[in-house]
Order: structure tokens, then C-alpha cells, then sequence
């Protein structure tokens, strides 16, 4: 397919802020779209793989502009001029490619949606010396060829910025506008199931093609192929918790650590986090714990890491172990200073059957047999079921003296429903106000912190939209020296440096930031305010640690911080 019939797609359905009518759009799209260029659904998403595949294109801004500079003859500093100016780095390599291609009286080579596909994919795989030669010369290669239209979604969709308006969610419509001329409900079930249990839009649309409800019930879980976690909503209150969720229920440990799903298959253990990320290497005690303390040919486990003092044996904030996560050396001094314990809670997949569709009586009840609990491995989630009001405060009271975050109320008869925010499964935290947000600013310092970013800009997303909003500054919290000298936490100059890559725009001491960097934070209140763009400002927020476990749309949303809100002004009390 060439790519600039894609483009052309993707002015039709931006061009459109009618979800029906985006859908209307992509179901005529899919139609027509051969085995052959099954995969420019990948880019439709902005991505360049399954979601189940860790590969990411990981291109800075600054790497862009060097291509965009290299490929149309123009002096970085005019490159980053047009950047300021507009704002999109797409709309500049349109700009300067139409200019390019003008000058030079020179009509562009088609570019396919297969080389665009097979340049991107080799940029996260190079490594070593003279990669970023190598990485501008690919995005070069293509840029040369494109037109200015082509150049546009080429450098948004390195940028992972499409800006086109897609979600799974209209593509899952969209396939079965196009293939199912009756029963949409259902085939609208039948494909999101495919999509859960998959992770991979182009298998789903290889099924979903055929235009057999059938067809799609043989897409099934795999050992080694992540899905996407189930999360939950929160509750007010014990007694709003049992209203919504039944009695009796489950009421477990809400964890202060990070999702860790368990994959096993054979004498292979693969653990992924809830952004899907591998993260096995990471973690080598907790592979031995699995070989040790649970049985099964295959299963994949739903639990939560969770950081303790190894003398004390008190357990510590997801704070204090969030730096494993992604770090590839040093591994076995980490496992020693930082150890985890594994708390089990769920299970999805156990000697070949998939147990989504199980009630979680039935599932937890399965943990309980398969795995021996050691404290300080691998344990069950603590739990009681129970229909007792003053027996669940009580519980509460406990996990929070036992430094946790709070309660999980579960409904026993519920399934499991990855990728979804459910009402079976409430979280119960003190009242203590806490968010997390996405840095979309920051403004640099004077003095001691001059050269580093001092205050970010906070931000949630507005799901309608699905623009960030502003809602507050924040500077406390940040470590004035290098975690390296001062211990847990993150500096200025640390986080000045992870987020330096990810500028979108200069203004004098100010910049914009891409939403990238997830942070927790902690407030005093939430005030009506004009002066940012969600309505909201958030009075004393706090920095509190790096969320490296969640991606931009695990952040809290406006909704959520409307809801929070409203509970504020009720002074509503946990417990």
C-alpha cells in the first residue's frame, strides 16, 4: 500500500470530530484492506507493533531534528526556529519538505506503508556506536522520499503524536461496522474479548475479517504474550464499597508496590509489569520463587511487588523499589538492598485454559492450592471474605499499620476484564489526597538549581478530548542532590535530565513538555481555579515519587479529579 493513501486516511477521520463518523470512515477503510497491508493498523494506533511487544520507537526530539535538518538541507537552528514558531514538529518537516521539493522542481519516489514500517522497526534494535548516525539515516531514507503530507505523519508517528483522534476502541467499532451487517452488539463483545486476550489489533482484524463471531472465540491467552491489567475504581467509603460490589465480598490489601504479572510455561518464568514492559532480567529472586513456591505446567499470575527492610521486615513504599524496574545492571546489589515479596491475587491462565470468564471465588480459591505462601517471596494476597462492616474497618486499620496503601473490595462472582476500570473491584485509601499526573511543563531555576528544571507544570487528561489539562505547579518534594548521594527519590538535575528529550517547545525560562513522565504527588485541596485549563488547581501539591510502572493514560483523569473534588467539599471519610 502506498503510504500516502494511509495520510489520506488520516486527514479524513482528523478532519472529523464525529466519533460515528471516524468510525463510518475506518469501517469503509477496512474493508478494503488486503491480507498484504494488514499491519498499517499498527500505525493507525501510532505504534509500529502489537501492544504486546515491548519495542517502542524511543526517538527524541532533538534526534528528529537532525533528520528533519539532514533530508531537506536546512540548518538545525532554522529547524528549531519553525519548531518554536509551530509548535508541531510534524507541521515543520511538512513546511520544509514542501519547500525542498519546490526549489528542486523534484517529484518524491512513493513511499509504502512497508518501508515506513521495516526503517521504524530497525530504530529500536540499533545499539552501540554511531547509532544515532544510523537512526537518522533511516528516518532520512524516508523523509527524502515522502511528500510533505507523508512527512508529516512519518515525524508524528516517530514522535508517537499522531494526533488523528484513533483509539482501540474505534477500530474495534469500525470492524464490526465493516464486517458484520447485523448483531453488532455482540460482535462488538466478541471482538474487544479478541483484543483483551490478544493484544494484537492485526490478528484480531485477520478473525474479525471473515465475518464469523465463531472465528473470533479461537483468539486465546498465550504464555509470553502480555495483556493488559484489570483495574479498579475507588469508593468513599466501607459501606458505598459493599453497596456496590455485594456481600459477601473479598476484601484484600491494596499494595504500596507495582503490578507484576507472572508468566509461566515449562521451566520458563517471564514477568511483565502493567505496561507490559519485560521486566524479567529485573527481577531473578522473583523467578526462583516461582519455580519454588508455585505448581503448574502453565499459568499466568496477577500479584504486586512490594519493597521491605530486609532487617526490620517493615514493608516500604513503591518509592523505595521503583529504580529496579528499569535498571539492567547492578542487579544482584539491587536484589540484595532492595528485595521484593510477591503478593498473588489473581490468576488468568492455569495448564492451558484460560480462567478470565471464572468467578474470582473460583480463581482465588485456585491460588490458594497452587501456591505455598513463604513471607518475604512469595505469599497469597492477604484477604477475608465477609459480609461485616466493623470486620472490614478493622482489616483496613491493619493494612495501613502495615504501611499499605489501603483495601480492595472484590465481588465473588465477578470475571476478570483486562485493560478495563471496573466497578466489581473497589480501592479504599485514607484521605490523605493523592494523584497521578503528567508533567507537560517545567520552567527552569536561578541560583543553586540555575541549568535545572525547578517547577513542572501537572497535568491530567481530559478523556472526551484526550488533551491534558493543566491543573497546578509543583516543586517540593524534588531532592535538591543526586538520588546516588541522597538515597531514594529523584533530584532536579535527575529529572531535569529525563525530561530535557522530551521538550516540545522553548518560551524564555519556560518549556513545554511532551506527556511522557507519570509522578505521584500529594496535595492539600483541590480548588475551582480560571487560571489553568482544566478548571482546576491543586493547592500545595507535592512530589512523591516517579511512576515509571504507569504509562500517560494510567494518569488520573478530569473526571476523577471532579470526583475528588466533590468528595472534598463533603469531607467524606475513609473507613
Amino acid at each position: 500500500m502506498k503510504y500516502s493513501k494511509l495520510c489520506e486516511l488520516y486527514d479524513n477521520i482528523s478532519g472529523t470530530p464525529k466519533r460515528l463518523e471516524k468510525t463510518d470512515i475506518l469501517a469503509k477503510f477496512l474493508k478494503e484492506l488486503a491480507d498484504s497491508d494488514k499491519e498499517a493498523l499498527y500505525l493507525l494506533l501510532g505504534e509500529i507493533y502489537a501492544d504486546y511487544d515491548e519495542k517502542r520507537i524511543g526517538i527524541s526530539n532533538q534526534l528528529v531534528i537532525k533528520a528533519i535538518a539532514k533530508s531537506t538541507g536546512t540548518p538545525n537552528e532554522k529547524v528549531v526556529h519553525e519548531w518554536k514558531v509551530i509548535g508541531d514538529l510534524g507541521k515543520v518537516a511538512e513546511k520544509l519538505v514542501s519547500k525542498k521539493k519546490q526549489s528542486t522542481l523534484s517529484s518524491h519516489s512513493e513511499v509504502t506503508v512497508q518501508k515506513v514500517l521495516e526503517n521504524l522497526r530497525k530504530l529500536p534494535d540499533l545499539e552501540g556506536k554511531g547509532t544515532v548516525e544510523k537512526k537518522i539515516s533511516l528516518i532520512t531514507e524516508l523523509l527524502s522520499s515522502a511528500s510533505p503530507k507523508e512527512a508529516l505523519y512519518i515525524i508524528r508517528t516517530l514522535l508517537s503524536d499522531l494526533r488523528i483522534g484513533i483509539k482501540e476502541s474505534t477500530i474495534r467499532d469500525a470492524l464490526a461496522k465493516a464486517f458484520f451487517k447485523e448483531s453488532k452488539k455482540d460482535a462488538i463483545r466478541e471482538i474487544q474479548d479478541a483484543i483483551d486476550k490478544s493484544n494484537d489489533i492485526v490478528e484480531v482484524f485477520e478473525m474479525t475479517k471473515k465475518g464469523k463471531l465463531k472465528d473470533l472465540k479461537k483468539v486465546h491467552l498465550e504464555i509470553g504474550k502480555p495483556i493488559k491489567v484489570m483495574l479498579a475504581q475507588k469508593a468513599k467509603n466501607i459501606k458505598e464499597a459493599f453497596e456496590a460490589v455485594g456481600k459477601p465480598c473479598a476484601i484484600e490489601y491494596k499494595y504500596d508496590g507495582f503490578r507484576m504479572l507472572i508468566h509461566k510455561k515449562g521451566n520458563e518464568v517471564i514477568l511483565f509489569t502493567r505496561r507490559l514492559e519485560n521486566v524479567t532480567k529485573q527481577f531473578p529472586e522473583v523467578i526462583d520463587y516461582v519455580k519454588k513456591y508455585a505448581r503448574g505446567d502453565s499459568f499466568i499470575l496477577d500479584s504486586e511487588a512490594v519493597g521491605f527492610n530486609r532487617q526490620t521486615k517493615q514493608y516500604t513504599s513503591f518509592q523505595n523499589i521503583s529504580q529496579r524496574i528499569r535498571r539492567k545492571y547492578d542487579i544482584e546489589k539491587l536484589q540484595d538492598e532492595l528485595p521484593v515479596e510477591v503478593n498473588v491475587f489473581d490468576i488468568l491462565y492455569y495448564n492451558g485454559e484460560a480462567l478470565l470468564d471464572k468467578p474470582f471465588k473460583e480463581r482465588t480459591e485456585l491460588i490458594r492450592k497452587i501456591v505455598k505462601s513463604s513471607p518475604y517471596k512469595i505469599i497469597h494476597a492477604k484477604q477475608i471474605i465477609t459480609s461485616d462492616e466493623k470486620k472490614a474497618n478493622e482489616f483496613y486499620k491493619q493494612a495501613l499499620k502495615d504501611n499499605q496503601e489501603g483495601v480492595m473490595f472484590k465481588n465473588l462472582t465477578a470475571i476478570y476484564q483486562p485493560g478495563k476500570r471496573v466497578g466489581h473491584m473497589l480501592k479504599i485509601k485514607p484521605e490523605g489526597r493523592d494523584l497521578d499526573l503528567v508533567i507537560t511543563g517545567a520552567e527552569y531555576g536561578t541560583g543553586k538549581r540555575s541549568g535545572w528544571f525547578s517547577s513542572f507544570i501537572l497535568s491530567c487528561k481530559d478523556e472526551k478530548t484526550g488533551k491534558y489539562l493543566e491543573i497546578g505547579k509543583m516543586g517540593t518534594g524534588v531532592k535538591e542532590k543526586s538520588t546516588a548521594q541522597s538515597g531514594i527519590g529523584i533530584s532536579f538535575n535527575e529529572l531535569t535530565e529525563k525530561l530535557k528529550p522530551l521538550i516540545t517547545k522553548e518560551s524564555g525560562k519556560t518549556v513545554e513538555i511532551k506527556p511522557k513522565i507519570v509522578v505521584a504527588i500529594t496535595y492539600q485541596e483541590i480548588q475551582p481555579s480560571p487560571n489553568y485549563n482544566s478548571g482546576f488547581a491543586l493547592r500545595f501539591p507535592r512530589f512523591t515519587a516517579l511512576r515509571p510502572d504507569k504509562s500517560p493514560s494510567d494518569a488520573n483523569t478530569l473526571d476523577n479529579v471532579k470526583k475528588d473534588f466533590g468528595r472534598q467539599k463533603r469531607n467524606w471519610r475513609y473507613g
